[in-house]
């Protein structure tokens, strides 16, 4: 195994935008980074886990049963579509505490099986760095473990930096537009999904 080129594909996977950083962040802004430790660590753990599942077996049954692949991607839309309107909803009182919970830990976990990037990351790991022999388990294992201890930090900077924002959103005004835009960016994360649902039922 390319050790090195596994490294970086996680760096990179983990560390750029996506619907997992984009609702850190606005966590780390709206509850601070204490309250959302929980869904922090459902991310960088749920991920690994879901890598092992797509790695042993998980991308064939979708192969073998296409339609429950199409079925998970209408409920992953529909869920982050629902999430984006919580976050540009939530009230915001003059305190610039946001009302409502943080993600726990089992959200933040399962959040990774409706998430469109997650699958493409996970699949597309599994499928270039491992190869079919008698160490197949031990490379996906691998695999799985660069992600948790190298994409980790990625996920937990984007924590950081919506926490520190607070410091500069100081008017309960500012924190609803920055809401706002993250929702508007959760959702422009979905087009490629709205565009493959398109051309699987209307065109």
């Amino acid at each position: 195994m390319e050790y090195v080129n596994i490294i970086l594909f996680a760096i990179i996977a983990c560390g750029t935008p996506g619907p997992n950083n984009t609702m850190i962040m606005t966590s780390g802004l709206n509850f601070g980074i204490r309250r959302s430790l929980p869904h922090f660590f459902g991310i960088i753990l749920g991920f690994p886990l879901m890598v092992i599942a797509v790695g042993l077996g998980l991308a064939g049954v979708f192969e073998q049963y296409p339609t429950l692949h199409v079925i998970l991607k209408i409920v992953g839309a529909a869920y982050l579509t629902f999430l984006a309107w919580k976050i540009a909803s939530a009230p915001v009182t003059e305190t610039r505490q946001t009302k409502g919970k943080p993600l726990t830990f089992l959200q933040g976990a399962a959040f990774q099986w409706v998430n469109p990037k997650a699958w493409t990351l996970a699949i597309g790991a599994t499928a270039t760095y491992t190869i079919i022999g008698a160490s197949y388990i031990s490379q996906v294992l691998t695999i799985s473990v660069f992600f948790l201890l190298f994409g980790g930090p990625c996920v937990l900077a984007w924590l950081s930096f919506g926490a520190s924002l607070k410091k500069f959103l100081k008017n309960a005004f500012y924190v609803r537009v920055f809401n706002i835009s993250m929702a508007a960016l959760l959702m422009l994360s979905l087009l490629p999904v709205f565009r493959d649902l398109y051309q699987q039922f209307v065109a």
